[in-house]
């Protein structure tokens, strides 16, 4: 089932999401839906507050970034050929590399695009679909995707990486999209 991906505003994306156990009600049905409502809004990752549950819970697929890119373009990232992945109450132990831009967008706050800085590393606790726990690292692209999606489950947005001004700029926006002035072709809820 495709859910409704709530847009900027809506309060549980500033929200600190809980950890959640493996008795957690329809977990696999919730992990089906949060696939396939990503894949339908042309997205590469989805964390559950943008489905409007405040738990530790995000999907990742960043093969669809590599399978786009442009040959010349396919040893810019050490990753390839990109991850497809379920994480269940991650939590960052280490962050390495150097820091690079990257332009990132977000299905929560449409039609906006900005550069932002990350690591080019991050090592995860976490805990996979079947709650096998699991300790791994991520590079390149796949850890940029991974760290956009972390920082929903810790109530950040790409857009907290912005310079002041650039935040000012864009704020007649971002207040058109909490207002649900804003044509997208997925489904959307807006804060009330």
């Amino acid at each position: 089932m495709i859910l409704p991906i709530v847009a900027y505003g809506t309060p549980i994306l500033r929200v600190v999401s809980k950890d959640i156990t493996p008795d957690y009600p329809n977990l696999s049905k919730l992990i089906e839906d949060m696939w396939e409502t990503m894949y339908s809004s042309n997205g590469v990752g989805l964390a559950a507050p943008q489905i409007n549950r405040d738990i530790r819970l995000f999907v990742v697929d960043s093969t669809q970034i590599f399978t786009n890119l442009d040959e010349d373009e396919k040893d810019k990232y050490p990753d390839g050929p990109g991850i497809k992945q379920v994480f269940i109450n991650a939590h960052i132990t280490a962050l390495d590399g150097e820091e690079w831009p990257y332009n990132e967008g977000c299905l929560s706050i449409p039609k906006i695009r900005e550069d932002v800085v990350r690591p080019e590393g991050v090592t995860l606790e976490f805990v996979d679909e079947n709650f096998q726990p699991q300790v791994a690292t991520f590079n390149g692209i796949s850890a940029r995707v991974i760290l956009h999606e972390y920082d929903h489950i810790e109530g950040k947005l790409f857009i907290d990486y912005l310079k002041p001004m650039k935040r000012k700029l864009l704020k007649g926006k971002l207040d058109d999209i909490t207002r649900g002035k804003i044509n997208v072709d997925y489904k959307m809820s807006f804060p009330r």
